[in-house]
This record gives C-alpha cells, structure tokens and sequence, in this order.
C-alpha cells in the first residue's frame, strides 16, 4: 500500500485562524486541578471525574452539574472564577504558540474560549502571549461548547465563511464545537479524546509553520504545515 506523501497529508489553506485558549495555547493544568480540587473537596465530589468532563466547558456548565441541589450557582462560579483570576502560578504558553501567533495576521486571528474576557486576559498575559484583537469569550456568547456559537461568532467577526476557517482546539467538547461550526478543526495535545473523522492532531506546534501569500484572486491565504 502506497502512503501519502506526509507534505501533502499535513497541509491546510485557510483565511482565518480560530484559538481556544487554555490547553490549546496555554497550559494552565496546575490551577486548574487546583481550583476544581478545592471545589471537590469541598463538597466531597469525584475530582477525578469533574476534571474528565469539564475540560473546555464554561465554569457555569461544571457547577451546574456538580454543585450539591440548592446551591446558588451563579454565585458558586464567580466565587471559582475569582480564584482562578489570582493564581497564575505554573502557566506558561504551550510550545511554539508564541512564535506560530506571531507569525499570523493580526486581523486574521480571533480567541475562542469558556473563559470570561477577565481571566482570559490574566492567563494570555501570564503565559506572555499577546491577546489576538478578535475574541470571543464566555460573557459574550448564550451557549457554550460543544455549541458551535462561539466559533461561528469569531468567524463572522473576521469576515470569513466557516469554511475558510481552521480551528485549533484542545478539549472534546471545544473540537465538537468546531467541527459542529463547519470548521476544520486541529486536536492540540494529549487530552482530545477520540477524534472525529477529518481532524487531524498536533501535539504542540513546535513543528507547525504558516506562510501568507494570495490566491489567484488576490485574496489572503494562510498555508500551514503541520
């Protein structure tokens, strides 16, 4: 049996680059099971369990699901999300993010994250990673991922059809989100899950390269190798 030439099987041409933020190109993981441990722990929940299943997901949606019957879950959330806001200890940008963003259009960028635009500031920041002008946080979106809205929204915003898009995501429920957009949709790392058909994975983007050229119609193309 004859393989594809690896070249040919890694490359993809797009218009517009779409970022989930923690896990894709930050690591947060430490605060992250600390905050979740602490809330656990505190109500004698399986932490191992709200770690599997809150993974890319609104804070909102995890206290939902796992706060005892009668709790007041909004008030639950800020009181995890202020936590979060004043611990940045461990965070630090995933390989190759910083030079792969840096090697992007400005204007073709946009962060898509279940993470309010405050703390999405505090953790782009602590990794040293410049927030792109385009983004799309929790308080701005009605419905959370595995919802296709918040990559449908940061694709509008651009000025580019779903198709012409690539997301990069970290979590199963924010690569549901993209693929349910229309978008094609990268897995980062280690914690993606089965993948669905057509999604391709990068552990981080050490190895991931863009170019900028134009297409025969004189509009902008983003090539990556991957």
């Amino acid at each position: 049996m004859t393989l594809p030439a690896p070249s040919a099987a890694r490359t993809l041409t797009c218009r517009a680059v779409l970022f989930d933020m923690d896990g894709t190109l930050v690591d947060s993981t430490a605060v992250v099971e600390e905050v979740w441990g602490e809330f656990a722990a505190r109500y004698s929940l399986d932490i191992a369990e709200i770690l599997r299943t809150s993974h890319g997901v609104q804070a909102v949606d995890t206290v939902r699901r796992f706060a005892p019957a009668g709790s007041d879950v909004l008030a639950l959330t800020e009181e995890l999300s202020a936590m979060e806001r004043v611990r940045t200890a461990g965070i630090i940008a995933l390989p190759g993010a910083a030079r792969l963003l840096a090697s992007l259009p400005a204007d073709a960028v946009a962060l898509v994250t279940s993470a309010d635009r405050i703390l999405a500031d505090i953790r782009m920041d602590a990794a040293g990673l410049a927030m792109p002008g385009t983004s799309v946080t929790a308080d701005v979106v009605t419905f959370g991922k595995p919802h296709p809205e918040g990559y449908l929204t940061a694709a509008r915003l651009l000025g580019v059809e779903p198709g012409d898009a690539v997301v990069f995501e970290d979590a199963p429920a924010g690569i549901a989100a993209g693929v349910a957009a229309g978008i094609r949709t990268i897995a980062v790392g280690a914690n993606t899950g089965a993948l669905p058909p057509g999604v391709l994975h990068i552990p981080d983007y050490s190895a991931v390269t863009a170019s900028v050229a134009a297409d025969a119609q004189g509009l902008r193309t983003i090539s990556f190798q991957l």
